[in-house]
């Protein structure tokens, strides 16, 4: 059964004969009546009365509403995507991890609504692991995360370099290690370490550097949000390994002190993900490029002297 079929047993109906129900498909009188023809021994039954005007059988008339119902929808269906493709979409849905959506995004997200007011943004703060999930699932658009090969590798996936950022450690500010500007590693696995949850990748990442040089992270507790952390911290001598971006206003507090890793320092690269067939899309491509802008504007390449 095709489309067309379809298209042409609605035409007779509607018109009442073979010869009009042509004239309306753009087609010659032959071509539609042997698209009915084909239908009929598709379904092994007579769909219309021959007459001076064509009428519904018994099992067109069944045929009937279940036809127009099949046109209908691929009509809204074409229409959708031709919108779609054109550009207008009508939200869009990202991912990004907490730091990202509290200090990056707020100016991307303002410029966006400017340039695309009929667009409904949604955004959700989740660990790396968990939106890169949502994102090959399909439920939002775009993911701006740490870097994680293992789940970017299918062929349809897009990952966008955006920038890289030193993991320095909060502290209480009358911890020992305040002693230190450049904490060793070694003084750093004395301590219990509050560390996000499991799907995040900060703990991945934090956990991979102890192994690599033969220290035991000591995870006292698992936590999700930035507030959660700077209000741990500072009650006593537990230790959070944190990007540099989450700890802009945690370095004003009296009660917290914020320090460097000895050699080596651990970073993290942070990149935005999404699909193919997205990037068609025009608004999903123009938010990709606000992102891409407002790295450049605070992570500024370095200048090259002149020779």
């Amino acid at each position: 059964m095709r489309l067309d079929q379809l298209e042409a047993f609605l035409a007779i109906i509607e018109t009442g004969s073979f010869q009009a129900a042509a004239q309306r498909c753009g087609v010659t009188q032959s071509t539609i009546s042997r698209q009915i023809q084909t239908l009929e021994a598709e379904l092994q039954a007579v769909l219309l009365h021959r007459q001076v005007q064509a009428k519904v059988t018994v099992a067109g008339a069944a045929l009937l509403p279940r036809a127009r119902r099949i046109c209908q929808d691929w009509q809204l269906a074409t229409s959708e995507i031709r919108d779609l493709m054109a550009g207008k979409q009508p939200e869009i849905c990202l991912a990004a991890i907490h730091s990202v959506a509290a200090y990056l995004l707020p100016p991307v997200l303002q410029a966006f609504y400017q340039d695309h007011p009929e667009v409904q943004l949604r955004v959700t703060s989740l660990g790396s692991d968990r939106a890169l999930k949502v994102l090959r699932d399909g439920l939002v658009d775009m993911a701006i995360v740490m870097d994680n090969p293992r789940l970017t590798t299918s062929p349809e996936m897009v990952v966008q370099p955006l920038y890289e950022e030193p993991v320095q450690i909060l502290m209480a500010a009358h911890h020992p290690l305040t002693q230190f500007t450049q904490v060793p590693w070694g003084a750093l696995a004395a301590y219990p370490q509050v560390v996000f949850k499991d799907g995040y990748g900060m703990q991945r990442l934090v956990q991979d550097q102890f192994e690599r040089h033969g220290g035991t992270l000591q995870v006292a507790l698992e936590l999700n949000t930035l507030d959660a952390f700077r209000g741990v911290v500072r009650q006593g001598d537990w230790l959070a390994l944190l990007p540099q971006s989450a700890l802009q206003e945690m370095g004003a507090d009296p009660a917290l002190a914020v320090r460097s890793s000895a050699d080596p320092v651990l970073t993290r690269r942070v990149v935005l993900v999404t699909t193919r067939d997205r990037l068609t899309i025009a608004p999903l491509l123009h938010l990709s490029q606000l992102v891409h802008q407002q790295i450049d504007h605070r992570y500024p390449a370095p200048s090259t002297p002149a020779p």
